[in-house]
């Protein structure tokens, strides 16, 4: 499929830059973009107080339709948070309490301003809560009005329910009226709002085929459906995830810095599919990236960790990352943005284990997981290789600049500094 196909700027660069995965209809879609602005949204459930990377494909989607003159929705799922999406997981959620979920919408709302432009004009982006309409429901009259067009034997097709019943993982009746609920969020944004389109991840197909397939029986609602690809790195890791945890988008859960080593870090092999989906550089600019071989690779993986880091943690926040990147691995000094912890004077004056060290600085999440990092060689202080777990650290390894500098290996460092 390429681009030419279409003729809505939206679909064309949805296509160029990696977006797309399936379509409802494509060609309907592109006749309607080519009409006039279209309304779409993308749901977000509030299992977290931050969305991490894995969301960014979401994003930038939305960020994407919004520049090319349409109107996105952002839903917060305050409702459906109550139940749990079943889709690519092995097990039910967690289920979380109306306090919980309200902390975790606050968070996450935070997210979305540095991406898309919110207000009451034509294109600008809104925000809406499925609990507004979901709270009130009547279970038997809902059931009554709306679950009779679902047909079992189709939603055990979906693999949201399909691959749950394989692997033999139970599947709960609450988390199979997840479904049913999505597309009826699907055809209230339309009754509300106008929205004629859902997108999100190859996860969420079948859920958004049953919102699209809902409009038309009810209401006779002519809607689309688009999902994305679920990304996982070339050497198979999920996107968003690392050894050492999430990579949250709010900067109170990952600082700026270490939110440019990770694209930094970027595999040779998803620089250029990267470089389209995370930025806006233009594509023939990319092509040339991506072209590039051997070490000069590492150019581009900074030009997309300060793209990346720019559109979520602001210029500023990119050129200061990049700049103490330099400082620490190519000139050999500390470099000031580097994440700092303060540590009680007194605790360093009686000296702290290694392995307390390594949980203490966040390089570790474990006295487990640090004892292992330090038999593995691992661990640094100050630059000097720590091979014993239990070696002290003290505040006879402050330096002239009055830190300590701690290291997991050779890219994760941070600064200790007596308090």
């Amino acid at each position: 499929m390429t681009s030419e196909s279409y003729k809505s700027e939206f679909l064309t660069q949805v296509v160029d830059r990696g977006f797309l995965h399936q379509c409802t209809d494509m060609d309907g879609l592109d006749a309607r973009a080519q009409a006039g602005p279209v309304t779409a949204y993308i749901g977000f459930d509030c299992t977290a107080p931050s969305l991490h990377a894995g969301s960014l494909v979401s994003i930038m989607l939305l960020r994407l339709f919004q520049k090319c003159g349409h109107k996105p929705i952002v839903l917060m799922g305050g409702g459906t948070t109550k139940i749990g999406d079943p889709s690519g997981k092995d097990s039910q959620r967690q289920l979380l309490d109306d306090d919980a979920i309200a902390a975790n919408m606050a968070g996450i709302q935070q997210v979305f301003a540095k991406f898309i432009d919110f207000g009451d004009g034509p294109t600008d982006a809104v925000m809406v809560n499925n609990a507004d309409w979901l709270d009130d429901l009547q279970y038997i009259s809902f059931l009554r009005d709306y679950g009779r067009h679902f047909s079992v034997n189709r939603m055990m097709t979906f693999d949201s329910v399909r691959l749950r019943l394989e692997r033999e993982q139970p599947l709960t009746f609450l988390e199979f009226n997840y479904m049913i609920l999505q597309a009826y969020d699907f055809l209230e944004l339309a009754r509300r709002h106008d929205c004629q389109l859902q997108m999100g991840g190859s996860d969420q197909w079948g859920n958004i085929v049953g919102g699209v397939d809902l409009g038309r029986r009810i209401g006779d609602h002519t809607l689309f459906g688009l999902t994305t690809p679920l990304l996982t790195t070339s050497s198979g890791a999920k996107m968003g995830k690392t050894a050492d945890g999430a990579v949250w988008l709010n900067s109170d859960m990952l600082g700026a810095y270490d939110y440019w080593q990770y694209w930094r870090n970027t595999e040779d092999a998803d620089v250029g599919r990267f470089l389209k989906l995370f930025t806006e550089l233009p594509l023939d600019e990319i092509a040339r990236l991506e072209a590039l071989g051997g070490t000069e690779i590492n150019d581009a993986k900074k030009i997309l960790a300060d793209a990346a880091t720019a559109l979520c943690h602001g210029e500023d926040a990119a050129r200061e990352a990049r700049k103490t990147a330099e400082q620490t691995f190519e000139q050999g000094a500390l470099g000031d943005g580097l994440p700092t912890v303060e540590v009680p004077a007194a605790d360093l004056a009686a000296g702290i284990p290694m392995f307390e060290v390594l949980v203490l600085s966040g390089l570790c999440q474990s006295n487990g997981e640090a004892r292992r990092l330090v038999r593995g060689g691992g661990a640094r202080v100050n630059d000097a290789a720590i091979g014993d777990e239990t070696h002290t650290v003290s505040d006879a390894a402050v330096g002239d600049d009055g830190v300590i500098k701690v290291s997991a290996g050779k890219k994760r460092h941070v600064l200790l500094r007596p308090a």
